[in-house]
């Protein structure tokens, strides 16, 4: 397993370090993040703080992995290069609309609906290749099969598969946007999630189907394809995030900006669904769950009662900060309940294979 920790430290060293370079360029360049209106006020001091901080994120993630495979002479697998894939179409969207706000000088960059038709695009692209790079096992990246905590007996056509990663795709990404809204809370918040993939990734491996069926039972085995090399992946992300929460804690020296919430949000359902634990991000992403559904909530219930609000302001985190919570004390409880979310992740993930 060397190469998980080789992945995971090149990767926290190159954010780390990268990062308050990137910081001095988009200062010197008056790159800076245009803070909204109708926000809370405590936010207003905010306003130029340079964003775009994703960018190193991914280089930093991207770079880790490929490192830790050129010093070990390993193979790089489909299965990571179409997470990877993934990833750097939703960066460029989301980049795109970082740099349209800074542009416009306000804070609203491109349309939520041209947002979503890349996101879409993108994601379907990720699922119709994912189907289709079969390996001498005739095993994809992605499976035609329904995955809760593990692959399940129920069977999709191409359509529904396509249909259903989009969804998961656009889903996650922009639950990792809704939450990036207070300085450390997204990364610190995927870091935790990303080293749960970490975890089953491994135990995937370990138990994988074709490592060694008479060590293990064959109910039990898992037919994941890359288990492994995923790992090395998921742990060259939280590496990164890791590296970059250093210089985005409170107070912020730099934000993520959506092309850092758009790539951690489309890693994560990457890899759950090559992972073949896709049900199971509820509960492994269960913050971000929380926050897009406080959004959820708050606008259908603004509509249906004619602009009455169950929450001051949405996303959940602001409501919290209008109530008169500390942006601190904000992010350490909801870090708590996102430990908590990966805790009953994994411990449901377990519970399967030991009563299986």
């Amino acid at each position: 397993m060397k190469e998980i920790l080789l992945s995971g430290s090149v990767a926290t060293l190159l954010s780390l370090f990268l990062t308050p370079l990137f910081i001095r360029f988009l200062k010197s360049r008056g790159i800076g993040q245009n803070i909204r209106d109708d926000g809370p006020t405590t936010h207003h001091v905010k306003s130029g703080t340079p964003t775009m901080g994703g960018i190193v994120l991914v280089f930093a993630a991207v770079g880790g992995y490929f490192c830790s495979h050129l010093l070990h002479g390993l193979r790089v697998s489909t299965s990571s290069l179409l997470v990877i894939a993934l990833v750097l179409g939703l960066g460029i969207i989301g980049l795109l609309d970082d740099w349209l706000k800074i542009v416009k000088r306000r804070s609203l960059g491109l349309r939520a609906r041209q947002k979503l038709l890349g996101q879409a695009l993108v994601a379907a692209g990720f699922a119709y290749a994912g189907l289709h790079f079969k390996d001498s096992f005739h095993l994809a990246p992605i499976s035609f099969h329904l995955s809760t905590v593990r692959e399940t007996s129920v069977v999709f056509g191409t359509v529904v598969v396509v249909l259903w990663v989009i969804l998961l795709v656009l889903g996650t990404s922009n639950g990792v946007n809704l939450t990036d809204g207070l300085d450390g809370l997204a990364s610190g918040t995927s870091i935790m999630t990303l080293l749960a993939f970490v975890l089953i990734g491994v135990w995937e491996f370990r138990q994988s189907c074709g490592v060694s069926e008479s060590t293990y039972h064959v109910a039990k085995c898992y037919m994941v394809r890359d288990p492994l090399d995923l790992a090395v992946l998921a742990a060259a992300f939280a590496g990164s995030c890791a590296g970059f929460l250093w210089w985005n804690t409170s107070p912020a020296r730099i934000f993520m900006g959506d092309v850092g919430s758009l790539s951690l949000g489309g890693a994560l359902a990457g890899f759950a669904i090559t992972l073949r634990t896709e049900m199971l991000l509820i509960a492994l992403g269960g913050l971000f769950v929380i926050i897009t559904m406080s959004v959820i909530i708050q606008t259908t219930y603004f509509k249906l009662s004619g602009g009455k609000r169950v929450f001051r302001m949405a996303p959940l985190q602001h409501h919290f900060e209008l109530l008169g919570w500390g942006e601190v004390t904000i992010v350490i409880r909801f870090w708590i309940i996102a430990g908590f979310s990966v805790a009953v992740g994994l411990g449901l993930f377990y519970a399967q294979w030991v009563t299986a």
